[in-house]
């Protein structure tokens, strides 16, 4: 090769370089910016507007915990207040509302704490029971009537029972601890009896062709299945277990009412009456309410309120069943932290 001849130069290309490629590029560059700007500013207004919103959904829940937590602390104030003892003489009020079992409202847990809070207050000059109840479990019920006796001997006040709408089966069986018991004139009362039920449904089985397979060790493990059928040797065991539990009832009021008590066949029999039958058969002593025990009776006319109360914390837990209201309910009672 000569090397004066030059050396082959390479073509401009726009999209490679060369002389023309800063103009081309500047003007490419131009338009596919100006074609994208407005998906830019829309993506960028979307994203502003999903940032926006994202800090406004936090600032709302956040607010909305606040709310819960000062709801919570609030409940916690207000039941320590109102269980706060009270010096001044006063009528002490237990509530005993709704099913007697345990994890209700009437449960012999809730109940026993109300009752030794009510008896231990200097200022309870007596203990009023107010019942509505159609009744519940008789070993609840009959936790709490011993406490009651227990309670009355240790403290010596009076307790009286005030029956609302209902106090039948094992809420008779509490009341028939009181010193005297008040209802109104159609109240319901009485229901002296136990029960068991279920249901059997061989006959349905049969006809729909299922078998039934159960397999036991011991010979009356499957007792009173509901798919067996029923042997007369387990259902006789039952009825006396049940007879044994209402002669214990039985015995509970007679203790209880004493002489008062005007027993005949249908006492015992599971039959209820209106407060004023009631009042007749000896199962209840007097018409009157709450207002007029704890004026003409007990002489105290305030009363004070030593019924526990499921408080806004424990709604809210059960209702959300939420780890994070679990954790400020345990944080409030000083167990836990909030993660």
């Amino acid at each position: 090769m000569n090397p004066n001849d030059e050396l082959p130069r390479p073509m401009a290309d726009p999209y490679l370089g060369g002389d023309a490629a800063p103009a081309a590029k500047t003007e490419a560059a131009a338009v596919a910016v100006a074609a994208y700007e407005p998906l830019l500013a829309q993506f960028a207004r979307e994203y502003l507007l999903d940032k926006r919103s994202e800090r406004r959904w936090r600032l709302f829940f956040r607010l909305i915990w606040l709310a819960v937590l000062g709801l919570i602390a609030w409940s916690f104030y207000s039941q320590r207040h109102h269980m706060q003892s009270t010096s001044a003489p006063h009528t002490a009020l237990v509530e005993v509302r709704g099913e007697i079992a345990a994890g209700t409202e009437a449960s012999a847990e809730l109940l026993l704490s109300a009752l030794k809070s009510a008896f231990e207050d200097v200022g309870s000059q007596a203990v009023v029971l107010r019942i509505n109840s159609p009744g519940g479990s008789p070993v609840q019920a009959g936790i709490v009537y011993d406490e009651i006796k227990r309670l009355k001997a240790k403290h010596g006040k009076k307790v009286y029972a005030v029956v609302e709408e209902m106090c039948a089966s094992g809420a008779y069986y509490i009341a028939a601890a009181a010193d005297e018991i008040y209802v109104d004139k159609a109240s319901v009362v009485g229901s002296i009896g136990v029960l068991m039920d279920g249901f059997g449904f061989t006959g349905l089985m049969n006809k729909l062709g299922v078998e039934r397979r159960l397999m036991t060790a011991g010979d009356n493990k499957g007792m009173l299945d509901p798919f067996s059928p029923v042997s007369p040797r387990q259902q006789a065991f039952a009825q006396a277990m049940l007879d044994q539990i209402h002669q214990q009832f039985i015995e509970v009021v007679r203790e209880g009412r004493g002489k008062r008590l005007k027993e005949t066949p249908e006492t015992f029999s599971g039959l209820f009456w209106n407060g004023e039958q009631a009042v007749k058969m000896g199962l209840a002593d007097h018409l009157g309410n709450l207002d007029y025990v704890a004026r003409e009776v007990v002489k105290a006319e305030e009363v004070v309120d030593y019924t526990p109360r499921e408080n806004v914390a424990e709604r809210l837990a059960k209702r959300f069943g939420a780890s994070v209201g679990e954790g400020a309910v345990k944080t409030l009672r000083g167990l836990a932290p909030i993660h």
